[in-house]
């Protein structure tokens, strides 16, 4: 599939800021830089941010690094480092040189620490967290100045060497940066910008005992990397003028600009990385890669595509207001980019048996019918007639595939109902004829039900004229796939819905995740498949005729037991 925007200009707010500073001369290339934090799995909204980042750099023949705020300890690890890595490599992009770490730079941001103190620009504070937020103030209320605000550049130097040296246990101290406690903006009200943490980090291990929070390291980091727009989504635009205040400070002539996006809102997706991990923990999901969840790598397991998420992406679009984009044009993009590139095959999902009584005497036809427009070949040792068909029909370089056609086939109970609803076309006693995918006109002789009344096999006949040609003097109606019971092959196919039932899961308490979930999230079926699925490899996409976009799991997939995910029904909407 090609992107429909790849070879147009994309004009957005971001995009036109950057041409006209290159025009001007502002700079005479652009840097950007993605820098998720190392606390999680990335989502569908890092998605967008990838896609702007690096798409910029490209775009304007400037740089992109991959840099990982690593400013807590606590919540990060190896393990998110390096899937973050995996990420972005699967969405098509790669960073300029080595990857980049905010703990590089933990010296140089506490030689800058010392500088503050020493400009007077930063104190020390002892006081308890509960007594900071306290003092802190609101929106409604302005804030108190800490009783160690004023305290010397020599006490403030000698407490912060003290946090250095580990004097201080967690919570007993803090650097403040001095700014302003009765400011309108609470991100200006003497913000922490180190704290103690008696912690290994994942790149230092226990160089340090004090790290800097996100809000002082994250534009520093920028500054040393020469970042020429720092972009980010909507909710940091607040904490943008501390962002130059720190810059300011220390003193850079080449400032880097924040510029802020809306974040990517799609219904019923949770977009909360705290959230996330409250569901692999409490093992809701069966983690970080289940299919159903908006992870990179659940998405990926699921068996999304990149080309199918950057599309998405270009359609979304980047602009200043924030809004929600409805989950369908996800399954859009998804699956415009599967329709040609996916091979074809047939499986049934819910079997129900069927026997040919004329399969012998209508097949023997084969041989003799002039000219069929189905390739075939006929085993007679084995009573299976095998159809040609290619594996993708929009691509017969992918080559053919046979499909062994038998006396008994399955065909999914669906496709017959005793009492047919309006407007129902599919077999019943009042339609009892329809073309089988690839193969002969149906008709059904008799259904056979059990003690319940429910349908348990049907008795039917073909038509020998009818292999690849229309009926004489009839018109049949309707199309269905099926898949022999002889050579199918069992599978398990998982069938996916909406994690949650609340179409905004943002609006869910971190405590109440469990009753949201959605009990039909996750339906697991036992199938029936065609045996060419048998050469099928772990992360094979394929288009299951009338039922949907398939992909062989990633991890459960194997020759000796076949495992599809449903990646997305053929139809748009979602119930």
């Amino acid at each position: 599939m090609t992107n429909p925007t790849e070879n147009t200009e994309k004009n957005d707010f971001i995009r036109t800021i950057v041409r006209d500073d290159l025009a001007n001369n502002k700079h005479e290339k652009i840097v950007t830089r993605f820098p998720p934090e190392p606390n999680g799995y990335l989502h569908l909204g890092h998605v967008k941010s990838i896609c702007l980042n690096f798409g910029l750099a490209k775009e304007f023949g400037g740089l992109c690094n991959l840099r990982f705020d690593d400013t807590n300890p606590n919540a990060e690890d190896q393990e998110y480092v390096d899937n973050i890595k995996d990420d972005v490599r699967w969405l098509g992009f790669d960073w300029a040189g080595d990857v980049h770490y905010a703990s590089n730079y933990f010296a140089q941001l506490y030689q800058w620490a010392v500088q503050l103190i020493e400009q007077g620009d930063a104190y020390v504070d002892l006081q308890t967290p509960e007594q900071i937020r306290e003092n802190r103030g609101n929106f409604a209320k302005v804030g108190k100045n800490s009783p160690y605000r004023d305290a010397s550049v020599a006490e403030n130097l000698a407490r912060f060497d003290d946090m250095k040296n580990g004097k201080f246990n967690n919570g007993e101290a803090v650097l403040r940066a001095k700014i302003d406690m009765a400011s309108p903006n609470m991100n200006l009200r003497d913000p922490v910008i180190y704290r103690v943490m008696h912690s290994s980090h994942h790149q230092t291990g226990d160089a340090w005992c004090i790290y800097p929070m996100y809000d002082y390291a994250h534009p520093l980091s920028d500054a040393i990397e020469g970042v020429t727009h720092s972009v980010c989504t909507l909710e940091f635009e607040d904490h943008r003028p501390f962002y130059d205040w720190v810059i300011e400070k220390i003193g850079f002539k080449k400032q880097p600009h924040q510029y802020e996006f809306a974040r990517l809102n799609v219904n019923h997706i949770l977009t909360s990385k705290r959230k996330l991990k409250k569901l692999v923990d409490d093992n809701l999901v069966t983690g970080w890669d289940d299919p159903r969840m908006p992870t990179i790598a659940g998405m990926r397991r699921r068996g999304y595509t990149p080309q199918g998420l950057l599309d998405f992406c270009d359609r979304v679009g980047v602009s200043k207001a924030d809004g929600v984009v409805d989950f369908n044009l996800l399954e859009f993009s998804i699956r415009n980019a599967l329709e040609d590139t996916t091979n074809r095959a047939m499986a049934v999902l819910n079997p129900l048996k069927v026997t040919i009584v004329n399969f012998n005497e209508a097949v023997a036809k084969v041989e003799i019918l002039k000219k069929p427009t189905v390739k075939t070949r006929l085993d007679k040792d084995n009573n299976i007639l095998w159809l040609t068909q290619p594996k993708n029909s929009h691509d017969e370089s992918q080559g053919m595939r046979d499909i062994p056609f038998t006396a008994t086939i399955f065909i999914d109970k669906n496709d017959y109902n005793q009492n047919p609803p309006n407007g129902y076309k599919r077999l019943s006693p009042t339609n009892s004829e329809i073309r089988l995918r690839n193969s002969y006109v149906l008709k059904i002789e008799q259904a056979i039900t059990d003690d319940n009344g429910e349908v348990v096999e049907l008795i039917a006949t073909i038509d020998p004229k009818t292999l690849g040609n229309n009926p004489e003097g009839r018109k049949v109606k309707g199309v269905i796939h099926w898949v022999s019971a002889s050579c199918g092959i069992p599978a398990t196919v998982r069938l996916y819905e909406q994690l949650f039932n609340q179409e905004d899961p943002a609006k869910v308490d971190l405590e109440n995740l469990a009753q949201e979930i959605n009990p039909n999230s996750l339906t697991t079926v036992n199938a029936v498949v065609e045996p060419s699925l048998l050469h099928a490899s772990p992360g094979d996409r394929f288009q299951f005729e009338r039922e949907g976009f398939f992909v062989a799991d990633c991890q459960d997939f194997s020759k000796e037991h076949l495992v599809f995910n449903r990646i997305v029904g053929l139809k748009d909407g979602f119930k």
